[in-house]
Order: structure tokens, then C-alpha cells, then sequence
């Protein structure tokens, strides 16, 4: 039974997978300072209320939060009595190579989707993740990860233009009537919108261009389900991306073991 972990910016996942299913989703929000006993007695009790009654038996992190990890770590040995594999350590193998400059460290999160996109729709893709930063992530015929963009999230830019801007409010983010907008929300919000919608088409263009081929565009986070119902931007939506990379890295060094 396997307790996957997605750590981000600003959420935090856990998963049960029992090997071909998962039992279920959580989602808290990331804080450092929560100590390996305020996990458990969280994660326990959202386990009881849905009367799953099973025993964890390993633990698998990504964490793009470093100092989350050793928490993390505490509490899958102090109640599990398992050391967790963390994606970007030395001793956590990947099914993908990582062909990048010499030195680059690559985030977790996304050496784990390319993993999962390359397991579920194969190589030459983008997989575009609208989390707190919005990523462009390459991954080659191969399945290697061969880099990426990074551009500012959707929700980081709303709160920019809010908080260095005194006269702008804090607004949602949603898809406008109209591309005009005829009072301050609107404008701020078409602004965000059609301006992420030609930041996705634009990069996404020169990364074909670049690579010169035909290429598969899967977006995940979050936000993806807002902007994939708009331009025919993506050919596939997947929610549970990196926590399904994750389930795929466990079994492949389970296999390697």
C-alpha cells in the first residue's frame, strides 16, 4: 500500500495507491512548519472518516518545498516504519533520463510528469502545469526531460497586479464575456485570461518550431481545466499527473530493486 506525496508551492496531495487504484485524494495546504506528528494525526483521521482501514507500507515524496521533506521523513518512519524514496535524491531512481546542462538541478515536480506523460501518451509531448508558476515541460521521443520554460502562475499574476497596483483589487480568475472589459474586474481578468491563452499558444508554437516536429500538448494543475475548454489549446487534460508519475518512479524502483 503506497502513501504518494506531491509537495508544492502552495499545495500539498497525498494519495493512496494499493497497486492499480487509487483509495483516495487529499489535499492541505504546504507549510514547513508543520511537524511529522500534525501530518499523521491529519492524515489518520481523514483515513477514519472514510473508513479506510490500511496499512501503509511505502512512501513516495516530491517536494519542491526542501524544507517539508525532513518532516515528511519523520513521520513515514516514526508511523510507518518505512524510509520514503524522494524524487530528485540519488537513491530514487527514474525510468527517464534528464538531458540538461551540467549542474542544472530540475525541479521535482516536473521530472515526474514527464515521467507520467511519457508512460501514459508516450514521447514527444509539452506538458504545461498552471500551478504557482505556470512550466513548459519537453520531454523528448525517448521520454527524457530535455527542459522547459517557466513563466509566472495565473494566481501569482492576479496578486501581483493587486498588490503593487493600489487602485486594482484582488479578483478570480475565470474566462470573460467579452475581450473589452467595461469595468476594472473585467479588464483585469481578460488581461489574465487571453493573455495566458497567447502565452500557452506562443510558447507552445516555438517549442514545435524548435524541435521541428508534430508534438502532443497535455496540461495539468489546477487551473488547466479553465483554459482547456477555451482555443483547443491542449489534447488532453490529466489532473492526477504527478501523482500518477509518482506510482510509476515506486514501481520502477521496486522492479530495479
Amino acid at each position: 500500500m503506497l502513501l504518494a506525496i506531491d509537495c508544492g508551492n502552495t499545495n500539498t496531495v497525498f494519495a493512496i495507491w494499493d497497486g492499480e487504484q487509487f483509495l483516495a485524494h487529499w489535499r492541505t495546504s504546504t507549510e514547513w512548519q508543520r511537524t511529522a506528528d500534525q501530518y499523521y494525526v491529519w492524515l489518520s483521521t481523514l483515513m477514519k472518516l472514510q473508513n479506510l482501514d490500511v496499512t501503509i507500507t511505502d512512501v513516495i515524496v516530491s517536494s519542491t518545498v526542501p524544507r517539508v521533506v525532513f518532516n515528511l521523513r519523520v513521520m513515514a518512519d516514526r508511523y510507518f516504519d518505512t524510509r520514503p524514496l524522494v524524487v530528485g535524491k540519488p537513491d530514487c531512481l527514474l525510468p527517464v533520463d534528464v538531458r540538461v546542462d551540467e549542474g542544472t538541478a530540475v525541479g521535482p515536480d516536473r521530472l515526474v510528469n514527464t515521467v507520467a506523460g511519457h508512460n501514459l501518451y508516450g514521447g514527444d509531448l509539452i506538458v504545461v502545469d498552471f500551478g504557482t508558476a505556470t512550466t513548459f515541460d519537453v520531454v523528448a521521443g525517448d521520454g527524457a526531460y530535455v527542459g522547459g520554460v517557466i513563466a509566472p502562475g495565473v494566481n501569482l499574476s492576479l496578486e501581483a497586479l493587486h498588490q503593487a497596483a493600489a487602485a486594482l483589487p484582488h479578483v478570480d480568475i475565470s474566462k470573460p464575456q467579452a475581450v473589452i472589459g467595461t469595468n476594472t474586474v473585467a479588464c483585469m481578468q481578460s488581461g489574465v485570461f487571453w493573455g495566458y491563452i497567447g502565452l500557452v499558444r506562443e510558447i507552445c508554437a516555438r517549442i514545435k518550431a524548435e524541435r521541428a516536429r508534430d508534438m502532443r500538448v497535455i496540461s495539468t494543475g489546477g487551473l488547466a481545466p479553465l483554459f482547456q475548454q477555451s482555443e483547443a489549446l491542449f489534447d488532453a487534460f490529466e489532473d492526477d499527473l504527478t501523482i500518477h508519475g509518482l506510482t510509476v518512479i515506486h514501481k520502477y524502483n521496486k522492479d530495479a530493486a
